[in-house]
């Protein structure tokens, strides 16, 4: 008569702890990229401090009620943006409840908002460039000029390319026959960078209209 011996029970597929590659490499690039910003800031400071006076007379041409709804406008786009990525770690590509039902909104829905505000924003810095053209502040009047523009304008590009990715994602998200972890990864991806332009734009606003 044989004795049935019984080993530990060993798991058919073991789970590994990796970090997501994708992840990884975005948060990489995310940090030469905050290198690049790191750079037009000391920019801005080493031109300022050369030219005190001329900065003190630009600066009060900017009208900052005005930067400052821009910039709410564009810090709230990353509260929508990280709802569509909550309904993105659930897998919940679309609504399903009514338009005005928040919280049944999917990833598409909070990503269409993020878009709009992100454009909004975009809308209000393009106009904000006209005013000043006219009161003849531009790239190449002076050092101020140059700094404001290099600086705000860099970030604006960072920010069209966001408001790219967030098209790519939801026209992804519709022609997926399947919403999976991969499109969820993807969403998750665009909200780092997107904080990362939201923070930066902080950091500007700070600088650029409230520090004196």
């Amino acid at each position: 008569m044989t004795t049935a011996t019984h080993s530990p029970s060993i798991p058919a597929h073991p789970t590994l702890n990796r970090p997501n590659m994708v992840s990884v490499g975005t948060v990489v690039w995310l940090s030469s990229e905050l290198m690049f910003f790191a750079g037009l800031f000391a920019m801005y400071f080493t031109l300022r401090s050369t030219s005190a006076g001329l900065w003190a007379e630009e600066a009060a041409k900017h009208n900052v009620p005005y930067a400052l709804v821009n910039t709410l406008v564009l810090v709230s786009s990353s509260f929508t943006c990280q709802m569509g990525v909550f309904a993105a770690e659930r897998l919940q590509p679309r609504r399903t409840g009514g338009l005005f039902g928040f919280a049944r909104w999917g990833m598409t829905e909070w990503f269409m908002g993020t878009f709009v505000l992100g454009a909004i924003f975009v809308a209000g810095q393009a106009a904000e460039y006209a005013t000043l053209v006219s009161e003849h502040v531009s790239l190449s009047s002076n050092a101020y000029g140059s700094a404001f523009y290099i600086t705000t304008g860099f970030h604006g590009l960072h920010v069209i390319g966001g408001l790219i990715a967030f098209l790519l994602i939801i026209g992804r998200a519709y022609a997926a026959k399947k919403f999976g972890h991969f499109e969820a990864t993807s969403a998750i991806v665009v909200s780092y960078y997107w904080h990362f332009v939201d923070v930066v734009w902080i950091g500007l606003f700070l600088v650029i209209y409230i520090l004196k």
